[in-house]
């Protein structure tokens, strides 16, 4: 490479968090219905939802890594284990078994779908290190602790758990552990998900696990993804927002934007018309698309 391509590549480099800044502005909105907490998290911090026919799978980032099947309803619990998972985050549905994020052991692990045993064990693409980038977004935390100071608190069942604040975790330093994919979905035998670090989408043959399309996310903290026809809505928990992938071109065709006080989104997925997703200190939430 000459000198005068080599400035012309370094000047795009340096360009590029503005331009993505700039695109992203130009994203067409979708105006959606009001967010409506729907039931507190039978999990302590779930962080990863799937909407299956039979309920609503949670996963939780806290102790046990607890998955939940739960009534869309009321919550209500239908069935629950812990899973042979670390720091959970994400979690699908293959028809047989569940995939779900061991973030801080950096796999994806197929687990039993009524006792949490692993399955099988995989290596996560894209994983390591979340690095920070000039342009990108303060890190975000949930305003609805602060906010359930003022208001009258939501019904709780007897048996549930307190409510905690959660963080992210990973960023760079001399002894971070790394951290692996967050959101995952099952389409037509192939598994999706997101990872932080590369701040990439993947689609990955179960099979072979070999990687058969990837595109880049929104911003620097991919979470829950979820499908909409064709389209494939993910979440960035840092920008407050969900943006829809054209998943053939990986572009970014339109955005939902939540407001400054609306619970953080972690998890989420979609189900006969609703976004559903979950703020990690404790609640579950849906917005009509």
């Amino acid at each position: 490479m000459n000198r005068r391509n080599f400035v012309a590549l370094a000047a795009a480099g340096a360009a590029a968090p503005q331009a993505t800044a700039a695109r992203l502005d130009q994203i067409p909105v979708r105006k959606v219905g009001k967010v409506e907490v729907v039931f507190d998290s039978p999990a302590t911090k779930p962080n990863g939802l799937q909407a299956t026919k039979e309920g609503l799978w949670i996963i939780d980032q806290g102790a046990g890594n607890q998955a939940h099947l739960v009534d869309y309803k009321n919550g209500k619990v239908i069935k629950a284990f812990e899973t042979e998972t670390q720091a959970s985050s994400g979690i699908t549905f293959d028809g047989e078994a569940l995939w779900i994020g061991s973030t801080y052991s950096r796999e994806i692990v197929r687990c039993s779908a009524s006792t949490g045993k692993a399955i099988e064990r995989r290596f996560t693409p894209g994983a390591g290190v979340i690095y920070k980038m000039a342009g990108d977004p303060p890190a975000r935390s949930s305003p609805v602790g602060d906010l359930r100071k003022k208001a009258p608190p939501l019904p709780r069942r007897p048996d549930a758990p307190p409510r905690v604040g959660g963080f992210q975790m990973g960023e760079a330093s001399s002894t971070a552990p790394g951290t692996g994919a967050h959101g995952q979905e099952w389409r037509d035998g192939k598994l999706w998900f997101c990872v932080p670090p590369s701040r990439h989408v993947y689609r990955i043959n179960p099979k072979t696990w070999v990687v058969e399309k990837q595109f880049p996310t929104a911003g620097n903290r991919p979470h829950g993804i979820g499908w909409e026809g064709k389209y494939l809505w993910v979440t960035d928990s840092n920008l407050n927002a969900f943006f829809k992938h054209d998943v053939e071109t990986g572009a970014m065709v339109e955005k939902i934007q939540l407001a400054e006080n609306d619970p953080l989104p972690h998890g989420m997925t979609i189900w006969e018309g609703y976004m559903w997703y979950c703020d990690d200190i404790g609640i579950v939430c849906r917005l009509k698309l």
